[in-house]
């Protein structure tokens, strides 16, 4: 039985959802990602002037008459969510943890894709698949996969975005549109995200936090690692050890922002103790002047 206070926090999401989608959301999502799709419809002869890239070689071999292939636009897109939910995700220095900022931007866009009639579909995973939900239209469905970013218990802590990477390439059959939720601490996914790629719209929403980034001068400080249990005792008075910290959090992200740039993948940066309301929008906004 699903707890009151995770029915409390799914009502506020969609509460918060559906008036943000209303006000400022509706338009732009259909405007960006709708008519990108074309789906194969059927194969007609070869007029003069069509594309000859269109076609269809099998069958013109068959028939020994050209023959092209025709496409219509797609009438539904297919929107999953890929949501990280290791250990890492449990931490947050403001009033929110990651993993709840990304509940709530999942419900946004979920939101979002119902109102234009597209399909929602949810992958959990950690250092393994932990839950596949298969995407499915209407907002009880879409309720649904709130809750289950909220409440769903995970089995394991690490992180493996390869995996999910891999499994969603595997059990895909249509072109989706993939939203990938994650702090991206993990390393080893890169060639299975250049492939996916090559098949589906990707867009990578990094959730960090700024204790992630840097440290606050304090005292000897016990840190753990959330996935892995280490600890480590640290002074955090030593100004060369916070020094230390930032330029290893400053090349990860480097090594990241050139990653996403080079597959051709947008980001989306959302800080824990700041609106995601700003970096949605920004995020629109590039994809439409894109698009024209």
């Amino acid at each position: 039985m699903i707890p009151k206070d995770i029915l409390k926090q799914v009502k506020h999401i969609e509460i918060r959802a559906t008036r943000l989608v209303n006000n400022l959301f509706g338009g732009e999502y259909e405007s960006v990602f709708k008519g990108r799709g074309m789906e194969f419809s059927e194969v007609r002869e070869y007029v003069p002037g069509d594309d000859i890239r269109t076609i269809d070689w099998n069958v013109t071999a068959r028939s020994q008459h050209p023959f092209v292939k025709k496409f219509v636009e797609e009438r539904e897109l297919t929107v999953i969510f890929v949501v990280d939910g290791s250990k890492s995700l449990q931490f947050g220095s403001s009033d929110k943890f990651k993993s709840s900022i990304a509940a709530e931007i999942a419900g946004l866009l979920a939101f979002s894709a119902i109102k234009n009639k597209d399909k929602v579909g949810l992958l959990i995973f950690t250092d393994h698949v932990e839950k596949f939900v298969p995407p499915k239209k209407g907002k009880s469905h879409v309720l649904r996969v709130v809750r289950e970013i909220l409440f769903y218990q995970p089995t394991k802590k690490q992180t493996n975005l390869r995996t999910a990477l891999e499994h969603l390439y595997r059990i895909l059959t249509r072109n989706a549109v993939i939203f990938i939720i994650s702090d991206f601490m993990d390393q080893g996914y890169e060639k299975a995200l250049k492939i996916l790629k090559q098949k589906h719209d990707l867009i990578a929403i990094q959730i960090s936090d700024a204790r992630e980034e840097s440290l606050p001068p304090s005292s000897w400080v016990a840190f753990e690692d959330a996935e892995t249990q280490e600890t480590a005792v640290v002074n955090t008075n030593d100004s060369s050890f916070r020094e230390a910290f930032r330029e290893t959090s400053r090349r990860h992200q480097e090594q990241l922002d050139r990653l996403f740039q080079l597959i051709g993948i947008d980001t989306i940066k959302i800080s824990a103790g700041s609106s995601y309301v700003n970096p949605l929008i920004k995020f629109f906004k590039l994809r439409e002047r894109r698009k024209h």
